[in-house]
């Protein structure tokens, strides 16, 4: 391969969610369809003898604090279907993701109602944005046997057969951080900073853990969205040796920045939504390059891998950015659950949610190993606990540069996962 630096130096413009990228499949193998599976091929076809299966997407894409996670991710799940397309679809059929996307603005409520309009009308959900949001319409997936992506990475998705989850979660992305910090320096406290609801939660947890297991004083504060004043007091103040943090990259940044601004001398590891490059041009950068360390469940945009490669030619010109790498990467498992129902011919949600139960390994095409796509066992097997480390730099591509590859600390290794690591209140 060309190095990944030559190639990339031509990449510029913006990606668009809303540029009219075709998926779609239909039909002929199977011997029943479910809602969102037509014989009619998908609009702007491009296999026009193929029907179409219609997927959803409820993303952040305008407002909310994680909009510059839900915009590159729906557009690099758009540029994904699309190859599949190209490819010939699947057994008969193309996939649309362009028709049914809806923003959620990151409200649970908005949330809600987009998924109750569009779920007559879609097979399964391509992406559903949020840890809450995806919280508050998991009944309605259960009941209707719907499968669902999640743009987020709970620990909760571990045990529930109709959320096709990739990567660490956040409760293993924090014990590893805080197993990666013990093995290299001395650290004695911890504290949590995080937002409320199954994201942060499941964070806090896993830090909790890390903690516990290294016999470290624990405490954990939520923090309030757009007002991060109560961490930073609380930082400066208990003077913690690492903070957990678990926000959005804004809140972030100003924990870290003004943190260190008032004296703080301790180090920070983000969650892995905490992160954007644009932070780089944030006044809190210096903070961050000097005193932030984040966990992540892949490797950066510019990675060397099959996959990584193909999800780069399928972007084009864009701006390099690994909230795109987010949205590629999970969308494989999906892939092969649809590819596996439309072997047995059954693509209805019953065939799906069986397909699922039937799926132990993913091709990733290199941007995770297969056996982060075990779905066939029970939660404790077929967790995947490996994380990167990473820490930001100025010259690569996205900010980010990994300086630890994929691995389980001894905490993660070996804990026994039963459920969700979050405590419920």
């Amino acid at each position: 391969m060309d190095s990944v630096r030559s190639r990339l130096m031509a990449l510029a413009g913006t990606a668009l969610v809303t540029a009219a990228l075709t998926g779609c499949a239909g039909s002929s193998d199977a011997h029943d369809s479910g809602p969102g599976v037509t014989k009619e091929p998908c609009p702007n076809a491009v296999n026009k003898k193929n029907g179409c299966i219609y997927l959803g997407i409820i993303s952040d894409l305008t407002s909310g604090p994680f909009k510059a996670l839900g915009a590159p991710m729906t557009t690099a799940e758009q540029k994904f279907w699309h190859r599949v397309n190209q490819q010939g679809g699947i057994k008969g059929y193309d996939i649309d993701v362009v028709t049914y996307v809806r923003d959620n603005r990151y409200d649970i409520e908005v949330h809600r109602r987009a998924h109750n309009e569009i779920k007559g009308k879609v097979l399964a959900l391509a992406q559903t944005l949020g840890s809450p949001m995806t919280d508050a319409i998991l009944p309605d997936l259960r009941s209707n046997k719907m499968i669902a992506v999640p743009a987020s990475w709970s620990s909760k998705w571990e045990t529930e057969d109709v959320i096709l989850e990739s990567g660490a979660s956040y409760c293993f992305e924090s014990m590893n951080a805080i197993d990666y910090m013990a093995q290299r320096s001395s650290i004695k406290k911890v504290l949590s900073v995080h937002y409320p609801g199954d994201y942060g939660a499941d964070a806090a947890a896993g830090a909790e853990i890390g903690a516990r297991a290294h016999g470290l004083t624990f405490s954990d504060l939520e923090v309030v969205q757009n007002d991060p004043s109560d961490a930073v007091d609380a930082i400066v103040t208990q003077k913690p040796d690492l903070v957990i943090v678990t926000t959005g990259p804004a809140d972030a940044a100003a924990i870290v920045g003004d943190s260190v601004s008032r004296g703080f001398d301790g180090r920070f590891f983000g969650s892995n939504p905490t992160w954007d490059k644009s932070l780089l041009k944030n006044t809190a950068a210096p903070a961050m390059k000097s005193r932030y360390l984040q966990t992540a469940p892949w490797k950066p945009f510019a990675t060397d891998s099959p996959g990584h490669t193909a999800m780069r030619a399928a972007l084009g010109s864009v701006d390099p950015n690994d909230n795109f790498t987010s949205g590629w990467v999970s969308s494989y498992p999906l892939k092969a659950v649809l590819q596996k129902a439309a072997e047995n011919k059954d693509l209805t949600r019953e065939g799906l949610l069986e397909a699922v139960k039937q799926t132990a390994v993913v091709d990733y095409e290199g941007m995770l190993p297969s056996a982060a796509g075990n779905f066939s066992g029970d939660a404790n097997t077929s967790a995947f606990r490996q994380s990167v480390i990473n820490r930001p730099d100025e010259a690569e591509f996205t900010g980010i540069k990994v300086i630890s590859d994929f691995f389980a600390g001894p905490t993660a290794r070996a804990h026994r996962f039963t459920g969700t690591c979050a405590k419920p209140k």
